[in-house]
């Protein structure tokens, strides 16, 4: 019997497909176990093979080495054996002559350069960027500073050569090779990032609403700034707008220092002290529940309470460090300010507050021992603390990303507070417009009112979006109307259906997937004669006209199978164009004639005397499908 050559790429994935393994354990010992017929008996053919050359080469080896011992000895010959011609080859050339595959760093060199034997610097940045990568991420740190050096050493420091570009990638290997491979969460970026440029200009033109004037700080922001930046789980960035101005976080900074609480003293200790429920009130009302507790974290008093827990029994210039360092480690280190104006402004218009702190008092919400006029001044200052839309963007993908900075990697936030902050976000962040909110938008989010929106779509991305100009409820007119825009245009909403959606985009898959699935099950459908999938996909308003890549429909495939109950149902139920050629010029009719299936030439050719195609593709396919319902069902 000819035995077929076998490669260990072969056995492998023959072996993977099978899913198949040894009786026992495969250790050292598993070939020799092998030849004793321990194996399973459908195991492939070709790893039985592999098996029975690696016993006989084992006992071939042991016999030239006897044979060459043996007569070195008799010769008396000391000598090394000569060094190998392998020493003289090159990496890649080793590799190439062991049969293993290309390194990762050369598979990435050969997609970028295109065939070409150097890539342009320039190139390599805007492929990139193209993916949501910024040269400034803190995980490419190595590689951008790898670059620089050997460009500014390099005589034509504009080109990488394969090895000098393997070398400035090496240290980011992975990162670089889920990102050109569109393994992020958002695979087709800039498409979305277009979109979102969309949707900003589209919210630009808004007009209405008034910046808030009750801190003179406050009313010095002019009311056409408008910025929106977001950063994905994988640290995929996109700004646009007015991004880089730095503004205070006043009550965005809410859900911020009760994740902090939570993740230090945990949920129990937390909620001893304060609610869980939306209140219906005004934010800033006096006002407790019926265990005279704060009703939420997110209105004032609340609020106010949280700041209380945050390390007791320290000055209040210990405590403020604290927290801006931990708004900077969930910010990637990115900006994070403070704004000394405002903070005054505030402790000098702050009545409201400093009576709700005297009615905390007084019902003695405080843990023992706090300063009530202390506690006051620290929030206040939390309520100043600066940031830019893109810094905030990056703390909202931290808690998007379940408490870990997606651009450092660092776990800031416990689980458990991430998870008790977006629920209270979205029951209770958007004031008096939280439960419209919730219901249009049904994301977590926090506004203030210096403008800002600090939006979550958890496990896929954050977003800050600013504007001063403020609607009667104190949220930005701007970024209100831009979220509502964002779960409009895509499947963000917590409720949309992410198997069942007509209307919506979901940038989460790669372009052209969703299509391709379609296309294919339809003309599988077809080729299997199952009708019953056919109604189905026509009840869920699906294109029944759909081509694939050789421009072949459902009824050509129907009528070259011969499938009669498929030709009628896609002929009368779903009124499809029974005149559509493929790519070499072939209509169902002629695959009919081709393949001898002359009762659907009949049909085909009757209907097609009948047929009046329509002007309006789109109304032409919807009438039918609400006309024929019932023939579907």
């Amino acid at each position: 019997m000819m035995l077929r050559a076998v490669t260990p790429a072969i056995v492998l994935r023959e072996l993977l497909e099978t899913g198949l393994r040894p009786a026992g354990r495969l250790q050292r010992n598993s070939f020799t176990s092998g030849i004793a017929g321990r194996w399973e008996p459908r195991l492939p053919f070709a790893f039985q093979q592999l098996l029975f050359h690696r016993h006989q080469y084992q006992g071939q080896r042991q016999q030239l080495r006897a044979a060459y011992c043996s007569s070195s000895k008799s010769e008396g010959n000391t000598d090394k054996p000569p060094a190998s011609t392998n020493d003289n080859l090159t990496p890649d050339k080793k590799r190439q002559k062991a049969g293993l595959l290309p390194s990762l760093e050369d598979l990435l060199f050969y997609t970028i350069a295109e065939g070409q034997e150097r890539i342009p610097i320039h190139k390599f940045i805007t492929v990139l960027k193209s993916t949501g990568l910024r040269t400034s991420d803190p995980r490419l740190k190595e590689c951008m500073d790898m670059l620089r050096t050997n460009v500014q050493a390099a005589s034509d420091g504009v080109l990488l050569d394969k090895e000098l570009f393997k070398k400035c990638v090496g240290s980011n290997i992975v990162l670089l090779t889920q990102a050109f491979r569109r393994k992020f969460v958002i695979p087709d970026f800039e498409i979305f990032a277009s979109h979102i440029d969309g949707l900003y200009e589209s919210a630009k033109k808004m007009s209405g609403g008034k910046v808030a004037d009750y801190i003179p700080q406050l009313a010095k922001f002019s009311p056409d700034l408008w910025g929106v930046s977001l950063c994905t789980v994988d640290g995929q960035r996109h700004s646009v707008g007015d991004t880089k101005v730095p503004f205070c976080l006043q009550s965005c900074v809410k859900p911020l220092k009760y994740a902090v609480s939570v993740h230090n003293l945990g949920t129990d200790y937390v909620h001893k002290y304060v609610g869980k429920e939306p209140s219906g009130l005004r934010f800033n009302k006096l006002f407790l529940n019926e265990e005279d507790k704060p009703h939420n974290p997110m209105v004032n008093a609340g609020a106010i309470v949280v700041t209380s827990l945050i390390k007791q029994g320290v000055s209040n210039a210990e405590k403020f460090d604290y927290v801006t360092q931990f708004l900077n480690r969930m910010a990637g280190n990115e900006y994070i300010g403070f704004n000394n104006a405002t903070f005054q402004s505030e402790r000098e218009s702050g009545d409201r507050n400093f009576a709700i702190g005297y009615y905390l008092k007084e019902k003695k919400c405080f843990p023992e021992g706090s300063d009530m006029t202390g506690v006051l001044d620290f929030y206040f200052q939390l309520c100043s603390i600066e940031v830019t839309c893109e810094s905030g963007s990056v703390m909202a993908a931290t808690l998007a990303n379940g408490g870990i900075c997606p651009i450092t990697g660092e776990r800031v936030l416990s689980p458990e507070a991430v998870r008790n902050t977006l629920s209270l976000m979205h029951s209770c962040g958007m004031y008096d417009f939280s439960g419209q909110f919730a219901f249009h938008v049904g994301l977590p989010a926090k506004s203030g009112v210096s403008g800002g929106i600090l939006l979550v779509v958890p496990n896929v991305m954050g977003i800050m979006c600013w504007s001063p100009p403020l609607d009667k409820l104190g949220n930005s007119v701007r970024g209100i109307h831009f979220c509502q825009d964002l779960v409009s245009l895509f499947n963000f909403h917590n409720y949309d259906n992410l198997r069942h959606f007509a209307k919506k985009h979901d940038p989460r898959r790669e372009g052209g997937e969703v299509r391709v699935k379609s296309v294919i099950n339809l003309l599988f459908a077809a080729y299997t004669g199952d009708v019953s999938a056919l109604r189905r996909f026509a009840l869920s308003a699906m294109d029944m006209e759909q081509r694939d890549y050789d421009s072949r429909t459902a009824l050509h495939v129907a009528a070259a199978e011969g499938h009669v109950e498929v030709v009628h149902f896609l002929l009368e139920a779903c009124k499809v164009n029974p005149f559509p050629k493929d790519r070499w010029g072939n209509t169902p009719v002629d695959e009919a004639i081709h393949f001898g299936h002359h009762d659907i030439v009949t049909i085909l050719q009757e209907y097609q005397s009948n047929y009046m195609p329509t002007e309006d593709s789109n109304n032409g396919k919807e009438k039918p499908s609400k006309e024929n319902l019932d023939s579907m069902v």
